[in-house]
């Protein structure tokens, strides 16, 4: 039996890297999924390629809105009958540029998805595990929301401020058996950083890379997968005294 059997999950940006790789890892440990995204075609994608059944669904909607968040708790419960487990995973990355040429549009809008969307993420479902309960919250954070990473202030504004969410919806939540934790990503190999190195060096993204890496202790980046894995843990009963933390998944980069 695996360690999320009987568990009812909802994912958040599924269709990326980590969202899919999580998916998977969860549901080869026996949990049901809601898959939540922006793209109807992704998701579904990813939900026929797990192969789960009527234990997979999926649900679209805009992760920094409102309505939407609260139609994705709905759809669960009324699919599932409950919601152990919500790993707050939708993200972007935005654009890299000194903050002296970052638009207010664009930094507000990585705000809106990032920081928005976990905080209502957290704030809908959270009850709804409460009902069930108690079980775990998880946000994806980054190496970024730790120490400063030039050319990505909106970006690492964001996820410093997911780290202060992940804090106090640790206490105020501790007391009501709903634990929340955040996993804290160094570069990882997916779209995600492809999409940067090929901003901070358009003629050679190979170099940005090189950079990157040289960051990192253990010299390479991270998988989806090897996150998934400590999402995993998170979620389950085996992290049942582990609330309030911000875990590295980043082979050494803030070691340094």
């Amino acid at each position: 039996m695996g360690r999320l059997e009987g568990k009812v999950a909802i994912i958040t940006g599924a269709s990326g890297g980590i969202g899919s790789a999580t998916a998977a890892k969860m549901l080869a440990e026996g949990a049901s999924l809601m898959l939540a995204g922006r793209d109807k075609s992704r998701l579904e994608a990813v939900a026929q390629q797990l192969g789960g059944g009527d234990k997979v669904a999926v649900c679209v909607g805009n992760p920094a809105e409102e309505a939407d968040v609260a139609a994705l708790v709905a759809a669960t419960k009324s699919q599932f009958g409950k919601i152990d487990i919500l790993f707050a995973n939708a993200g972007a990355e935005g654009t890299v540029a000194p903050i002296t040429a970052i638009s207010v549009e664009e930094f507000d809008m990585i705000q809106q998805v990032n920081v928005r969307g976990t905080w209502l993420a957290i704030k809908h479902a959270a009850p709804a595990i409460i009902e069930s309960g108690g079980g775990s919250i998880v946000c994806t954070s980054s190496v970024a929301g730790t120490v400063g990473v030039a050319g990505l202030a909106a970006y690492a504004a964001s996820k410093h401020a997911i780290n202060g969410l992940v804090h106090v919806a640790a206490l105020e939540f501790a007391k009501s058996g709903v634990r929340v934790n955040s996993v804290a990503p160094a570069p990882i190999d997916n779209a995600m950083m492809a999409s940067i190195e090929k901003q901070a060096s358009p003629a050679d993204p190979s170099l940005a890379r090189q950079g990157f890496s040289g960051l990192i202790a253990m010299g390479r980046y991270g998988t989806n997968e090897e996150v998934a894995n400590v999402v995993a843990f998170l979620a389950s009963d085996e992290a049942m005294y582990c609330t309030g933390g911000i875990y590295p998944v980043d082979g050494g980069f803030l070691a340094a």
